[in-house]
């Protein structure tokens, strides 16, 4: 199965994350399929690829819990539901 997760990168104790699509087999900083966006909870700062994430949930893939609250913050689950019903 396909998920949009977070993939931890940064120093000790300040940590930012990689919003990617990967295998949900996969090491959480393993290999990803493709990068989607980028997340730091220090500053609450979110930078996204909105095409690409579109896309990819249109294709099937299952946000993990945290992705999907980041998504509804920006509002990219409501497209995603706009893009399915036209």
């Amino acid at each position: 199965m396909i998920k949009l997760r977070l993939k931890r990168y940064g120093k000790k104790g300040e940590a930012s994350y990689r919003i990617v699509v990967m295998n949900s087999t996969s090491r959480r900083d393993g290999r990803s399929l493709e990068e989607l966006g980028f997340y730091n909870p220090r500053t609450n700062e979110t930078r996204l690829n909105v095409p690409a994430i579109v896309q990819r949930l249109q294709q099937g893939a299952q946000p993990t819990d945290t992705v999907r609250r980041i998504l509804e913050k920006a509002n990219v689950i409501s497209k995603v539901g706009d893009g399915a019903t036209a």
